[in-house]
């Protein structure tokens, strides 16, 4: 089979949400239709003794919640899906940010009885500003919540896109019917068991249970009103990410999650093509290429091994192959390849663009690296870098462990969740992050797969701005104002707060300082 048809395959896309909006549940029904797991464990099903396949990490099984971006592939009536399922709690936006540049569409799961929230509108706005095309489902159907012509306005005010129904809501919590299927023309009837009925729209005057049923009659008034005074479907705009086609269901129950996915499954872009610095680099271009975009230690406890998820973005990936990381020239054999559902993984012998496959990272590569193949030489567009709000110093508690303590630290902050900085000309590490839930992880894990108790003290909400290596002037600095060096060994300020920073900006006009996500923001935005 050739490139482009095994290309066309592909289904490469995030869900995201805010916590609790039914994200990990939704992903463990895709999981149900792909044949992968025989029954969906319910994440915050602890008294059973069942999590949720996607959380594979044992804080993440206590606390029912995701930290980390499970990444799984399957079959699904002749395509590939890659769905990357996203941590929700907003301490680890950034891994979240960074997955949203490996997809090529995101399902957005938005919660019926509270309607948008803060972290979607967060993660919203990295995909609007991506032109990522955005799938929206409105969950928990099955409880009583909001009206759906309440939350499809909220929607289009909060989010500036255009909504346009696919399915249509009959009633809610226990009135909840089932929905109009807009798209296939027919009514998918709820009957509170897994089974859905699928009623075309000319036999519904042969279900008198619905017709003559007051709460179907007003959803059916409804659909009147949205066909005549609603916008009309724009595929165009759909993929630019102007338009968003929404559906109606219940993950748990679980309720048109498959009409959904069947009719999202066609919808959904193939893989696009991407931003190098030699220009468009096409996914049927012959020779293969992908990037970095995650890194991952100790997902297997007994083997202690690190794990470097590549998003195939052109070309043919075949297990074995010779491949050149651009950023050092250095060429590597590709011989441990695998595909995963949750922490169960698979050898994987060929992959297409839009697959997401984990190589074995023998601690030579970055989030951001390209991989190529042949005499391209090429990188692609840097991924978003998010300057860290929260610091602390960190110090092993026994000196003694002094060599898992450094080992500990360097893998865990190549994996992107935290930032390492050092004091200027000290040993003193500093650990940034993006907030508290992160430091926990930390904690957590340097004990669990590191073996080591640390200290952590508190320097507080901190400003970083970066300096000029030739404008650092030791003497202008204190506990105020900390100096420190980041893993690049590139210098920046650690100010105490917006007061410092006016302060010092007054002061020292002649010194540049430099916002790191205002640049990235910059770059993202006038590519």
């Amino acid at each position: 089979m050739n490139i482009q048809d095994e290309m066309k395959k592909r289904r490469t896309f995030a869900i995201i949400s805010h916590p609790d909006a039914g994200k990990t549940t939704m992903t463990e029904k895709m999981l149900l239709f792909g044949n992968l797991i025989r029954s969906a464990g319910t994440v915050k099903g602890k008294k059973s003794g069942k999590f949720a396949t996607s959380d594979w990490m044992e804080i993440e099984k206590q606390r029912g919640i995701s930290v980390t971006s499970s990444v799984m592939n399957f079959p699904y009536k002749g395509y590939q899906v890659n769905i990357l399922d996203t941590p929700g709690h907003e301490d680890f936006s950034e891994d979240t940010y960074r997955t949203l540049t490996a997809v090529d569409s995101v399902v957005m799961v938005i919660d019926g009885t509270k309607g948008i929230e803060a972290q979607t509108l967060k993660l919203f706005k990295v995909c609007k500003m991506r032109g990522i095309p955005i799938f929206t489902f409105i969950n928990k159907m099955d409880r009583e919540g909001r009206e759906p012509f309440e939350l499809m306005e909220e929607i289009e005010e909060t989010l500036n896109i255009e909504t346009y129904p696919m399915t249509w809501p009959a009633g809610m919590g226990k009135r909840f019917l089932g929905v109009f299927d807009r798209n296939n023309e027919q009514f998918v009837h709820y009957t509170g068991n897994e089974e859905e009925a699928y009623i075309p729209y000319e036999q519904l005057d042969q279900h008198p249970e619905l017709s003559e049923n007051a709460t179907f009659q007003e959803a059916e008034e409804e659909m009147l009103l949205v066909d005549e005074a609603g916008d009309g479907f724009d595929m165009d705009k759909v993929m630019k990410g102007d338009q968003t086609p929404v559906f109606f269901g219940s993950a748990l129950a679980p309720f048109g999650v498959e009409t959904f996915f069947n009719s999202f499954i066609e919808m959904a872009p193939e893989p696009a093509p991407r931003k190098s610095t030699e220009g468009i680099v096409s996914p049927d271009h012959e020779e293969f290429s992908g990037f970095i975009f995650k890194i991952q230690a100790n997902m297997n406890p007994q083997h202690r091994d690190r794990i470097a998820f590549v998003r195939v973005c052109s070309g043919k990936f075949e297990r074995g192959m010779n491949v050149t990381l651009s950023r050092t020239g250095k060429s590597f054999k590709l011989a441990q390849s695998q595909q995963f559902v949750a922490s169960s993984r698979g050898t994987v012998e060929e992959g297409y663009a839009g697959d997401i496959i984990g190589i074995y990272d023998p601690n030579v590569y970055r989030i951001g690296d390209t991989i190529v193949t042949g005499k391209s030489n090429f990188e692609y567009d840097e991924l978003p870098q998010f300057p860290p709000e929260l610091f602390k110093k960190v110090t092993a508690k026994n000196v003694m462990k002094s060599k898992q303590f450094r080992k500990g630290l360097e893998q865990l902050v190549q994996e992107g969740a935290i930032q390492l900085f050092k004091r200027y000309r000290f040993e003193d590490y500093i650990i940034g992050a993006v907030g508290e839930l992160q430091y926990e992880v930390f904690e957590y894990r340097m004990k669990n797969e590191y073996n080591v108790e640390i200290e952590l003290t508190s320097v507080g909400e901190r400003i970083p701005r970066w300096l000029r290596e030739d404008q650092v002037d030791e003497s202008l600095f204190d506990e105020r104002n900390m100096l420190v060096e980041d893993r690049e060994g590139n210098p920046l300020v650690l100010f105490k707060n917006d007061f410092s920073l006016r302060w010092f900006e007054d002061k020292h006009p002649d010194i540049e300082l430099t916002d790191l996500f205002e640049v990235n923001q910059y770059n993202q935005t006038f590519e």
